[in-house]
């Protein structure tokens, strides 16, 4: 499958690394001009592995590209000082899809540090990969993807869901790296 990764930083990169490992054709792009809308274009899934306050900017380049494919949101939205940007009553993927309406959207890969993209595990535990989004086929996809790296797939639910994934994953942000856990620690759901 042609994904393209919109972000060269250490999720970007370590997503990079697991899925070209699973036999996909996987493009990574930073800000270099033109290669986000030729990255959309070339790509039947788009993952956004950029910082919250880049996502208007990275839509704005995507432009049409994205019509009809499946992105996938693995941002945190965070402010700088990292608190919620944006609270309980919407999520950065909501949001998200209202500026991509031809899109189908997809939070998922935003719950786990960098260092388990690559293979969906910590010190040999398998970590959950959670995915919340409207469109079914969507979901069932990327938690494909998800369980192609490593992780356990949980589908979470509807992209609402993502109102409680973002806060989720502050908690992991907070418990790594204000409470000294460090990166090499993350969530499983027993099941």
């Amino acid at each position: 499958m042609k994904i393209a990764i919109i972000g060269k930083g250490n999720v970007g990169s370590a997503l990079e690394a697991g899925l070209s490992r699973n036999g996909h054709e996987v493009r990574t792009v930073g800000r270099e001009p033109g290669a986000v809308r030729d990255a959309g274009e070339f790509a039947e899934i788009v993952i956004l592995a950029v910082p919250f306050g880049e996502i208007d900017n990275t839509v704005n380049e995507l432009g049409d590209s994205v019509s009809g494919k499946v992105v996938v949101d693995a941002t945190n939205a965070l402010t700088p000082d990292y608190e919620l940007a944006l609270g309980f009553s919407t999520s950065g993927a909501e949001e998200l899809q209202k500026k991509l309406p031809q899109s189908k959207v997809v939070k998922a890969f935003n719950t786990a540090f960098a260092s388990a993209m690559n293979g969906g595990r910590i010190n040999d535990e398998q970590l959950a990969g959670l995915v919340a989004a409207d469109d079914a086929d969507a979901k069932a996809l990327v938690l494909t993807l998800v369980k192609q790296l490593g992780f356990d797939p949980v589908d979470a639910g509807a992209l609402a869901a993502a109102r409680l994934l973002e806060p989720f994953a502050l908690l992991n942000i907070k418990l790594g790296f204000f409470q000294g856990y460090g990166p090499n620690s993350g969530f499983r759901l027993i099941h």
